[in-house]
């Protein structure tokens, strides 16, 4: 009896032994392989601090999904005269739609709609338009897209909103490159210049599909907008974002291994990510610490490496809102990014700054070295104002001359510089000089006015502004002896600095 509990001592004890090494194997094979999920960071984390064995789990699925609130960059790719309601307009997706880390809308992929509203004129803005020679001045024209084709010949139906600030041609505005660099950060600097080329030459691209107006037919488009009746175009070019009333879906992907433990990894240094801005901003409403946020429209790659996919966002701060002022003075507008949200929602700290961002044609927005934006105004107004003045001189000459025909003269020279054609046209019927002459004055003071002593341009971003965001990481520097390490900014910092007044 007693050898035969011996003997079964000895085999419980062996094949205890056994499945105990192969639970261990089990475990450390399973901890060797990294799970794929959508939040890797946050599961592991979870894991390690309950000191649990990782369970091998089937590989997961990643649903490319375009959100519902999603922007369609579009711009219409021929003119319109506008004529009525109802009408059909024609438009091309002027920047790649991704989900995830796919691309399901390519550029150039044709988006219909039509014409939603005309709004009509309020008599006081129109009895001050026939006054300025224009009985038929802009209307507010509201469209909307409801269909998409893409490149394999699919339609997509849709319903969309068109976003306010929307309905404007727009220029891509890169900041600008600094002359004085490190020797650390001269590779960073190289890959952000390389970033902003690119950027610049996949816009160029995205217009030449489009039939936009050449010299000649601008100048033709500018002498009839300057005639008493005209009619009204929205030239091609002209950029609107449509927000997804319904989302998208395109079916889904598996997340594999490598993707999975590839999100949310170091970035890679010089990274510049494409983000449109969620909250609109304004040099003249915006104020200093308001809070401003953004979110990844293209994922970040470090070569097949997908470091953050479409849909992570940046969180940060205003740094500096100036409003215009008179005299001309310009607004000015600075934002920083300090927090990076990946889909696993570990938040980490990053340094920014703007390197290029897409703004009104009419807007002037010019950004320096650092990222900051500031209006600017047109050259043009020195042209205005020295016609305008030339105008006054010829009035005023004409004034003292005593004949009938200086007088007719210089009453129609003085109406044209005070109301165009309609003043033109009464000055010269007067035969007035004192009429002549004080519509020249009138004419030359408002000139000058408008472009030295009015108010000066606002900074205006409008939600869905599309921007490139440089980012970079912040390491913890070697402290000295008993003291705290400070956060390093590598290697895309750049103290912020006021702009220039």
């Amino acid at each position: 009896m007693a050898v035969a509990r011996a003997s079964f001592a000895v085999l419980l004890f062996t094949c205890t032994f056994v499945m105990g090494v192969g639970t261990l194997e089990v475990r450390a094979a399973a901890q060797d392989i990294p799970t794929p999920q959508l939040t890797p960071g946050t599961e592991r984390k979870a894991t390690a601090a309950a000191d649990t064995p990782a369970q091998p789990t089937k590989p997961q699925t990643v649903e490319l999904t375009v959100p519902k609130g999603s922007p369609l960059q579009v711009a219409l790719d021929k003119e319109v005269q506008v004529k009525k309601v109802g009408q059909p307009i024609h438009a091309r997706v002027m920047e790649p739609v991704y989900a995830f880390d796919h691309i399901v809308v390519p550029v150039g992929s044709e988006i219909s709609g039509e014409v939603t509203k005309i709004e009509s004129i309020s008599g006081s803005k129109r009895t001050l338009a026939v006054l300025n020679a224009d009985f038929s001045p802009q209307r507010k024209v509201e469209v909307n897209f409801n269909e998409l084709v893409l490149a394999d010949g699919k339609r997509l139906a849709l319903h969309t909103s068109v976003t306010p600030g929307s309905g404007q041609v727009i220029d891509f505005v890169t900041s600008a490159d600094t002359k004085e660099k490190k020797a650390v950060t001269d590779m960073a600097s190289e890959k952000t210049k390389e970033a902003k080329e690119q950027a610049h030459q996949e816009w160029d691209n995205a217009m030449k599909q489009l039939k936009t107006p050449g010299k000649i037919q601008r100048l033709k488009r500018y002498g009839e907008a300057q005639l008493p009746v005209h009619r009204q175009y929205i030239p091609a070019g002209t950029v609107y974002f449509a927000e997804l009333d319904e989302p998208l879906n395109f079916g889904t992907e598996v997340m594999t291994v490598p993707m999975a433990s590839s999100i949310g990894s170091a970035l890679p240094q010089g990274s510049v990510v494409r983000a449109r801005l969620v909250t609109p901003l304004s040099s003249a409403a915006s104020h200093q610490g308001e809070e401003v946020e953004a979110v990844l429209s293209q994922p970040l790659k470090d070569g097949d490496r997908l470091i953050l996919p479409q849909g992570s966002r940046l969180k940060g701060t205003v740094k500096q809102a100036q409003p215009a002022g008179r005299m001309k003075k310009n607004g000015q507008l600075r934002i920083a990014f300090t927090e990076l949200v990946p889909p696993d929602g570990v938040e980490q700290k990053v340094v920014s700054t703007l390197e290029g961002v897409q703004a009104g044609k009419n807007a002037n927005v010019k950004l320096d070295s650092e990222g900051g934006a500031e209006a600017t105004t047109s050259k043009s107004r020195y042209l205005g104002t020295a016609v305008s003045l030339g105008l006054a001189m010829m009035a005023t000459r004409a004034g003292q001359d005593h004949d009938g025909d200086a007088a007719s003269h210089s009453g129609a020279t003085g109406g044209l510089g005070g109301f165009k054609l309609v003043g033109m046209v009464v000055g010269a019927a007067a035969q007035s000089r004192a009429f002549g002459m004080s519509m020249g004055a009138y004419g030359a003071a408002v000139s000058v006015y408008t472009h030295f002593m009015a108010r000066g341009r606002e900074v205006e971003f409008p939600k869905n502004t599309a921007m490139q965001i440089g980012i970079g990481t912040r390491t913890a520097a070697t402290p000295p002896a008993g003291k705290e390490a400070a956060p390093t900014a590598i290697p895309l910092a750049s103290a912020a600095r006021p702009l220039s007044q």
